[in-house]
C-alpha cells in the first residue's frame, strides 16, 4: 500500500513536535534540579556557618599553641597530659615521676581528683572551665592550653582519655588535641563536643598563680586560690589573690 506524502509529512511533524517537547521538558527539569542543588549547597553552607556560636566567631580564625607533650596511652593518658601541662609552666617533670603520687596503677577511679590535688602541690592554680566549646576556645585564643577529658573510641569500644586542647581552626570548625600517641589530633567541633560531654564535660586550666585566665571569673579564681592554700601553698595562693586585685 502506497502512503500519501501528506500523511507521512504530518506524521513526521507530529513526531518532531513531541521529540522537541520532550527535549524542552528535560532541559526545564535539569535547570530546576541544578537550581535546587545550588540552593541546597548555599543553605548547607549557611547552616554550617550559623552553627558556630557568636562567641567563637569573635575569636581569631586559627590558633595553635606550642609546648612540650609527652606521648602515652597508659592510665587514660593522665600522667602524660599532667606532666605536659606542668612542663609548660616551667616545672621539670616527666610522666614516670607522677605515677606514684597519683597512686598508679590502682588509683584510676580517683585519677581526675588526684591530678588536681597534685597540680596544687606543685604550686599551680587549678581553674575549672564551663563545659562548652566557646569557654574552652576563649582560653586557647588567649594562649592558655586546656586540660580536657573526652571519650575516645566508637560504639563498640570506648574509653575516657585526657588531652590538651591546644588549638582550633574556626573556618574548618576543628579543634587540635594532643592526646595519647597523637601530637596533632584533629576533631570536628561537633565530634569533640559530643565526646567531651560524654566524658563529663571536665576541663581545667593549670595556671601559674600570677597568670589570670581570659575573662576570669573572680569568685572561681578566689575559690581556686583557697583550694591552693588548703594544699599547703599559702604563698602561691596569696600571689593569686594579689594578681586578681591588680588586674
Amino acid at each position: 500500500m502506497v502512503r500519501s506524502p501528506i500523511i507521512d509529512g504530518q506524521a513526521g511533524n507530529w513526531i518532531a513536535w513531541h521529540l522537541n517537547e520532550r527535549v524542552m521538558m528535560v532541559r526545564v527539569i535539569s535547570r530546576l534540579l541544578s537550581a535546587a542543588l545550588i540552593v541546597g549547597c548555599v543553605a548547607s553552607l549557611a547552616g554550617c556557618a550559623g552553627s558556630v556560636s557568636p562567641q567563637i566567631q569573635r575569636l581569631p580564625e586559627r590558633v595553635e599553641l606550642s609546648g612540650r607533650f609527652y606521648k602515652g596511652v597508659a592510665n587514660q593518658s593522665g600522667p602524660q597530659v599532667l606532666a605536659s601541662m606542668l612542663s609548660q609552666q616551667g616545672i621539670v617533670i616527666t610522666p614516670g615521676l607522677l605515677d606514684k603520687p597519683l597512686h598508679l596503677p590502682g588509683g584510676e577511679a580517683q585519677l581526675q581528683q588526684s591530678m588536681q590535688n597534685l597540680a596544687r602541690e606543685y604550686g599551680m592554680m587549678v581553674y575549672p572551665l564551663d563545659s562548652n566549646l566557646p569557654a574552652l576556645l576563649t582560653q586557647v585564643a588567649a594562649g592558655y592550653p586546656v586540660m580536657v577529658r573526652f571519650t575516645e573510641g566508637s560504639a563498640l569500644w570506648a574509653e575516657p582519655r585526657y588531652a590538651i586542647l591546644s588549638g582550633y581552626n574556626r573556618q574548618k570548625q576543628t579543634v587540635l588535641l594532643r592526646s595519647g600517641m597523637e601530637q596533632r589530633l584533629m576533631m570536628g567541633f561537633g565530634s569533640f563536643e559530643s565526646a567531651f560531654k560524654d566524658a563529663g564535660g571536665w576541663a581545667v586550666l593549670i595556671q601559674n598563680p600570677t597568670q589570670l585566665p581570659a575573662q576570669v571569673d573572680q569568685q572561681r579564681w578566689l575559690k581556686a586560690a583557697n583550694d591552693l592554700a588548703q594544699a599547703g601553698q599559702e604563698q602561691a595562693a596569696a600571689k593569686a589573690k594579689k594578681a586578681l586585685v591588680a588586674q
